[in-house]
C-alpha cells in the first residue's frame, strides 16, 4: 500500500508549480491526472512513472467522479507514490475532499499539496487585483457551474447584493445566467466585469465590460473554456495594472 499526493498544479504557468508538488511528481511511481493541468509537468516525472488520464470537460468526462476515486485508490494499492494532479488547488471546486474522504474510508494514507489557485492568479496575472486598498478588502470565489443534477442551486445570489469582488470559476458557459442573476438581486448594470480565458498561459486572453454587455463582448472576442470571470471594481484597475501583453 503507498501513498496519495493529492497535489495542485497551480493555473497554467509551470513556473507556478509549488517546490513541493515538483517534488512529489518526480517521485511518483503513477501520475493521475486532469485536464487542466500543465501537460510540461509531466515532464518532470521520472522514467517508468505510469500516467493515467482523468480530465473532464464540459459533456466530455473520461470517467465520473466515483470511478476517479476508485482509480486512486487501486493505484494506491498497487503503487508506492500516488500523484494526483489537478489543476489549480485541489480543494478549491477540485473535489480533492471526496478523493481524500473515498481513500480515507479505506485505510489509504494522503496528504494534501495546495496549489496556487486560479481565483487569485488568473486576475493578476490580467491586471486585476481582487483586493486593493480603498477599492475592495475582501472577495468572494463561486462555482460557475454546479452539478446539472442538483435539485436545488447552492448558490447563494442574495448573499452577494454587497460583495467587493467576486470570481466565478468554470462560469463561461453560464456567463449570461450569471450576470442576469446578479442584476436581479440589485447588482448595477454597471458594475464592471472581466473574462479571462487560458489565464497564466501564452494563450491568455482577457475582455471587459460590465454585467450588462459583458455576454456580447465575449461571444464577440470568441473567448474559449478555460474561463474565470471577475465582477466587481477592482476590474476597472486593469489598465493601470497590465503587466504582460496578450496575443490577439
Amino acid at each position: 500500500m503507498g501513498k496519495v499526493y493529492l497535489t495542485g498544479a497551480g493555473p497554467g504557468d509551470i513556473d507556478l508549480l509549488t517546490v513541493k508538488a515538483l517534488r512529489v511528481v518526480r517521485e511518483a511511481d503513477v501520475i493521475i491526472y486532469d485536464r487542466l493541468a500543465n501537460p510540461d509537468i509531466l515532464k518532470e516525472a521520472k522514467e517508468g512513472c505510469e500516467f493515467v488520464y482523468v480530465g473532464k470537460e464540459d459533456g466530455r468526462h473520461t470517467l465520473p467522479q466515483d470511478q476517479i476515486n476508485e482509480v486512486i485508490y487501486q493505484n494506491a494499492l498497487k503503487h508506492d507514490n500516488v500523484v494526483r494532479l489537478k489543476g489549480g488547488d485541489p480543494l478549491v471546486f477540485g473535489r480533492g475532499g471526496e478523493e481524500a474522504k473515498y481513500l480515507k474510508e479505506r485505510g489509504i494514507p494522503f496528504e494534501f499539496i495546495p496549489g496556487v489557485t486560479s481565483a487569485i492568479s488568473v486576475p493578476a496575472y490580467a491586471g486585476i487585483p481582487v483586493t486593493h486598498r480603498g477599492v475592495a478588502v475582501s472577495f468572494k470565489v463561486v462555482t460557475g457551474h454546479e452539478a446539472p443534477n442538483k435539485e436545488h442551486s447552492q448558490v447563494d445570489w442574495e448573499s452577494m447584493k454587497a460583495d467587493e469582488t467576486i470570481v466565478f470559476l468554470m462560469g463561461l458557459h453560464n456567463l449570461r445566467n450569471i450576470a442576469k442573476n446578479l442584476m436581479r438581486i440589485g447588482r448595477s448594470p454597471d458594475t464592471p466585469v472581466a473574462v479571462i480565458s487560458k489565464g497564466t498561459t501564452p494563450e491568455q486572453k482577457s475582455v471587459t465590460g460590465t454585467l450588462e454587455t459583458i455576454g456580447d463582448i465575449v461571444k464577440e472576442a470568441g473567448i474559449q473554456t478555460p474561463a474565470l470571470i471577475v465582477v466587481g471594481k477592482v476590474v476597472e484597475l486593469k489598465p493601470h495594472l497590465e503587466w504582460i501583453t496578450e496575443k490577439e
